[in-house]
């Protein structure tokens, strides 16, 4: 994918998340430039920003390979009009890290992200810290080096060491070293068209009929599946959408045929996109 000259991509959190880490690598910027990045608190200011142009591009995280699905920004994908054009999967390696001269016997809280915390809980109980929930990675690294704390430590990347000035005391101190963050790149225009291999995304509802939606989806048969997912309408009770990610572009005929069924039978859908798929994780 091309892009602008010092294009600005969009991302939640603040310098040194994951969320940035994605935006850095989320699209090819010519050669001589370099990528800006803007955070924002809230994934909804997130896809404002790309909406009234503060952004070219953005990032959003729509799943964990541990934690599972993130719920509120696949349910945000179904509102907005923004458009998939990519994705990028980041590997989450998590340090340890706290100001200088602080060593591990001196700390008593450790503070990340919930996901991040919930992630390392063999260290946090090895040593008997009480965690502290913040609202980002980064941004606890931040928290530390702005208050001077010397009995706190923070889990995020490495990337917010370096920019807070914090020494790092363990590194991959998560529990399972399989973690990635997969984050749909966002943008207001389409896709560039492209050769590389594809996915597409799409959420639809069908009517309460008994057998129906199994109907339904028997318009995606002899498709790769890669991701489905049920998740209850914001505007109807005991009703719920279905979120599908499938390897292939949608103009290709098997898969073209296959979204029209399935837009037939369905009572609501959307095509949130067709867009290359990340080949490998960012480290």
């Amino acid at each position: 994918m091309t892009a602008d000259a010092s294009p600005t991509v969009a991302f939640q959190g603040n310098p040194g998340s994951y969320g940035e880490i994605a935006a850095l690598n989320a699209i090819s910027a010519p050669l001589g430039t370099t990528v800006n990045t803007l955070g924002y608190p809230t994934f909804h200011e997130l896809l404002r920003a790309i909406e009234n142009g503060e952004a070219e591009y953005g990032v959003l995280p729509v799943e964990n390979s541990l934690m599972g699905a993130i719920h509120q920004a696949i349910d945000l994908l179904s509102d907005t009009e923004l458009h998939v054009i990519g994705e990028v999967v980041v590997r989450v390696s998590h340090c340890l890290m706290a100001l200088p001269g602080v060593e591990l016997r001196d700390i008593r809280r450790v503070l990340s992200q919930q996901p991040a915390l919930d992630q390392c809980t063999n260290l946090i109980k090895e040593y008997g810290w009480h965690p502290i929930a913040k609202h980002d990675t980064a941004g606890s690294a931040k928290d530390i080096q702005e208050r001077g704390a010397r009995d706190e430590a923070a889990i995020a990347s490495r990337r917010a060491a370096e920019l807070y000035g914090l020494n790092i005391l363990k590194e991959e101190v998560e529990d399972e070293a399989f973690n990635y963050t997969r984050f749909m790149v966002l943008s207001r225009h389409e896709p560039l068209p492209s050769d590389a291999p594809h996915k597409t995304s799409l959420v639809f509802a069908v009517r309460h009929t008994p057998g129906f939606l199994v109907e339904t989806l028997s318009e995606l048969r002899g498709l790769n599946l890669s991701r489905i997912e049920s998740r209850p309408r914001r505007d109807r009770a005991w009703s719920y959408l279905m979120y599908i990610d499938l390897e292939g572009k949608a103009s290709d005929p098997q898969v073209a045929l296959a979204l029209a069924g399935v837009l037939r039978k369905a009572s609501y859908a959307k095509i949130i996109g067709s867009y290359p798929m990340a080949l490998a994780p960012v480290e």
